[in-house]
């Protein structure tokens, strides 16, 4: 499964069938569905720059580097709404 690959990923609970998931689990899951949603908007935010929105076609040595960048500037713009 995914823990093998990345073990500090968090996937949400599912119920079994015919059974409801616990109250604890149910907010377990809503705090997940949270810092994914935030996640979610940051992509979302990312993606107004259009080297992210599409597919990458220049060299692969430099994504990283753009996408450096690009982080950087969003953080950038980020800290500038916060004053």
């Amino acid at each position: 499964g995914i823990y093998t690959l990345y073990p500090n990923s968090l996937l949400p609970l599912k119920a079994k069938r015919h059974c409801k998931l616990d109250p604890e689990l149910k907010i377990y899951n809503q705090e997940i569905n949270k810092r994914r949603i935030g996640i979610e908007h940051v992509f979302g935010s990312l993606k107004t720059f259009k080297i992210l929105a599409e597919r990458y076609r220049n060299r692969a040595k430099r994504l990283g580097l753009r996408f450096n960048l690009i982080a950087g500037i969003y953080n950038l713009e980020l800290s500038k709404n916060d004053l």
